[in-house]
């Protein structure tokens, strides 16, 4: 799936899911080490857990981040599927 994402850094996240886990996770744009510290700390994890532990993170006074931005795209994903 891709998302754009709104209201931080990075432009896009691309993602899938298999078997209910979160898979090949790569940001566009954004903080570099950031996004791919998420990406690897998330592979594997299931769905739920994972919006679990990232939805509602904030960036600086932004209302979202790049973890809650990936928390709302792979909610928008469960409810598409």
């Amino acid at each position: 799936m891709v998302y754009r994402t709104k209201g931080v850094c990075s432009r896009q996240i691309h993602f899938e899911v298999k078997n209910g886990k979160v898979c090949d996770v790569e940001f566009l744009g954004g903080c570099d080490g950031n996004t791919q510290g998420v990406s690897r700390l998330v592979e594997g994890m299931d769905i739920d857990e994972a919006i679990k532990r990232l939805k509602g993170i904030d960036c600086g006074g932004k209302g979202t981040s790049c973890p809650d931005q990936l928390a709302t795209a792979l909610l928008q994903y469960k409810e598409e599927v």
